[in-house]
């Protein structure tokens, strides 16, 4: 790789290539080398992009953390030799992203792009067709399907047997909840 010396032209983005699960113990073991070797002044910054999802049942929430681009850390250092192999010799990095053995920065519009707001997604527990209950307001306790879910998912409107017919009924998100099975 003695032609890594060459590509120096200054702090770029990086991407390095991991093990499907090994993202977090990447960016551990590299901050710990970063440390120990004192290689801050060639490696500046570690990220790997995720967004936070909130994974709605009834009126029960709950915060989860996925990374948008699994399998890969993203790298703002200087390339030569010394930060290549302190990368590269990573249990669980495969390789840089770039072709043949050759790692290529990142665009300016690819760093932008991936300035990815940590956006807080909605993901309700339950699905149209899905069997729910409601849990709150003047339905509280029957049960019923889905039948749509508005596109900003804050109302459902659930078909609820009343005498010999479906009654569609539109609610909010959260009085609903998806019925054990």
């Amino acid at each position: 790789m003695s032609d890594i010396n060459e590509m120096n032209v200054g702090p770029r983005w990086y991407v390095a290539h991991t093990y499907s699960g090994y993202e977090n113990k990447v960016k551990a073991s590299l901050e710990k080398i970063i440390e120990n070797r004192g290689l801050g002044h060639l490696i500046f910054d570690i990220s790997i992009p995720t967004e936070i999802v909130i994974e709605k049942n009834g009126d029960v929430e709950k915060e989860v953390e996925n990374k948008i681009f699994s399998c890969y850390v993203y790298i703002k250092m200087i390339m030569n030799e010394e930060s290549w192999h302190a990368v590269r010799n990573i249990t669980g990095v495969t390789g840089f992203v770039g072709p043949g053995s050759r790692p290529t920065p990142l665009t300016e519009e690819e760093v932008a792009a991936l300035e990815i707001e940590q956006v807080q997604q909605i993901k309700l527990s339950f699905s149209v067709g899905d069997s729910v209950e409601v849990i709150s307001g003047l339905f509280e306790g029957y049960n019923g399907t889905v039948q749509a879910i508005s596109d900003d998912l804050k109302n459902v409107t659930v078909l609820i047997k009343r005498g010999n017919r479906d009654m569609p009924v539109e609610l909010e998100a959260s009085e609903v909840k998806v019925l054990n099975s």
